[in-house]
């Protein structure tokens, strides 16, 4: 899409000269890096920040974001851009902040059960770096996504169902704040009643409040068995009752998602598989042998009460790997099913016992507009997205798409839910915010300008602007 005009932030080009001088060709206004910076993967329309400056460490974060602050340059934090509700575009210009060079492993504490980790290091590195030691990070949003950026949207994923998200897996933090102070919210331990919360108010503040630059993870030790499983159903509503009645009877899984079967078919085509041409639950037990088999086959009792059939499990690693992998590549392949459309992923969350009214509702208004949006989900803990296509050669189209998901996000609000589990707000779920918190937005906008009054971090981002 094409890049919005735009005024240039007072002062950028004293800010862009002095970091030149200390950081030299790590600093870039070349078109092509900075269009790199300026948008993720979302629909979102792209905006450049005027520069885009490489970080090596804690304390050339420090220089960088003092500069800016003296200044008053807009600082946009950037991991490896893989978020979809345009956290990374830089609407009033200024500088991204490229962390992905802080990329190494710090500490692991293996007694403990708990890493330290630089933000730029991506999930797959860590648990490729884990891998001798026994243990594992668990959160799996689909992209190799940068731990920084996964803390600063509270990212979940496939796993969150059994391991919880980013909020419930992250013990401490160092960040750099809007005024250039180094500072560690949070200890290793695992619980602590001193003082106010300050970890989980950086955990989803999107770049809004600071810039984070090491983060304390949970550890989990790799289960003795893993077995994965797919259970086919005719219709949509019997998969979701399956899942509603698996996760009320407390069984442990530790992944359930959803594939309706419009997923189904482009995934077969992108992924080269034979899945059956249904609606498909994709699960996942973790435990010993004997418990991975007791919890499968619980759950293939329940899901043929609800008309599921083709029940298949397995527990080889490549076999595992190839069905997930599969999984999280849903949404390229939906855009490869539909080449030269635009591609807008969305989601919601609600309660687990209005899964079923939610997804159904919405799937009939997807057919009574006549759009493709396959639907996919963490159906686990009441998380869904929907993958819209839309046709650039129809100029209704993308109307209509944003109705539906204004009409999505106040269904899932009107049943108790959110207008993103995961996904985050950015510049995207902005105007949901406050039919969803009401008064609550006032108190947030207060944090962000007693912490950020010039607000020079990440700036139109979740609340908008503060003045």
């Amino acid at each position: 899409m094409a890049v919005a005009a735009q005024a240039r932030p007072l002062n950028v080009d004293a800010t862009i000269a002095e970091l030149k001088a200390l950081f030299g060709d790590r600093v870039s206004t070349a078109h092509a890096v900075r269009e790199q910076h300026g948008k993720d993967i979302s629909y979102h329309e792209a905006h450049l920040p005027d520069a885009v400056v490489f970080a090596e460490s804690t304390e050339e974060v420090q220089q960088i974001v003092q500069l800016c602050a003296r200044h008053k340059t807009p600082i946009i934090p950037f991991g490896t851009g893989t978020s979809l509700e345009g956290h990374i575009s830089a609407p009033n210009g200024g500088i991204s902040l490229d962390v992905s060079r802080m990329n190494r492993i710090l500490q692991v504490n293996e007694a403990d059960l708990d890493v330290v980790v630089q933000p730029g290091v991506t999930r797959k590195q860590l648990n490729e770096y884990l891998r001798a030691t026994g243990l594992f990070f668990p959160i799996d949003p689909g992209a190799d996504a940068s731990i920084g950026g996964m803390t600063s949207t509270r990212a979940s994923g496939t796993n969150a169902v059994r391991y919880g998200t980013m909020r419930e897996n992250v013990l401490s933090l160092q960040v750099v704040t809007p005024d250039g102070r180094i500072m560690q919210l949070g200890r290793r331990s695992r619980k602590s009643s001193a003082g106010y919360d300050l970890v989980k108010l950086f955990v989803g503040s999107e770049g809004t409040l600071g810039v984070i630059t090491e983060i304390t993870l949970r550890l989990y030790g790799t289960p003795e068995s893993m077995v994965a499983a797919t259970c086919a159903f005719d219709s949509l509503e019997g998969a979701v009752n399956t899942v509603i009645q698996t996760i009320q009877s407390g069984i442990p899984v530790a992944r359930i998602e959803l594939m309706d079967t419009y997923t189904v078919d482009t995934v077969n085509q992108y992924s080269k598989l034979t899945l059956p041409q249904k609606n498909l639950l994709l699960l996942e037990f973790h435990g010993t042998e004997a418990g991975t088999r007791e919890q499968a086959e619980m759950v293939q009792a329940i899901a043929a009460e609800h008309g599921g059939g083709d029940f298949a499990w397995t527990n080889q690693a490549e076999e595992r790997s190839k069905m997930w992998q599969a999984r999280h590549d849903a949404a390229w392949a939906a855009k490869a099913y539909k080449p030269g459309w635009g591609m807008w992923a969305t989601d919601v969350c609600v309660p687990i016992s209005k899964l079923a009214e939610c997804i159904l509702e919405t799937q009939k208004d997807i057919q009574a507009n006549g759009l493709y949006a396959p639907i996919v989900g963490h159906v686990g803990d009441g998380n869904f997205h929907l993958t819209m296509m839309v046709d650039p050669n129809d100029p209704t189209y993308l109307p209509k798409a944003e109705a539906l998901n204004d009409r999505m996000v106040a269904r899932a609000q009107n049943l108790g839910g959110t207008c993103t589990g995961e996904h985050g707000v950015g510049i995207g779920k902005i105007k949901y915010l406050y039919a969803e918190h009401g008064e609550a937005m006032s108190l947030m906008r207060a944090i962000k300008k007693a912490i950020d009054p010039d607000n020079i971090m990440n700036p139109g981002k979740i609340i908008g602007p503060i003045n």
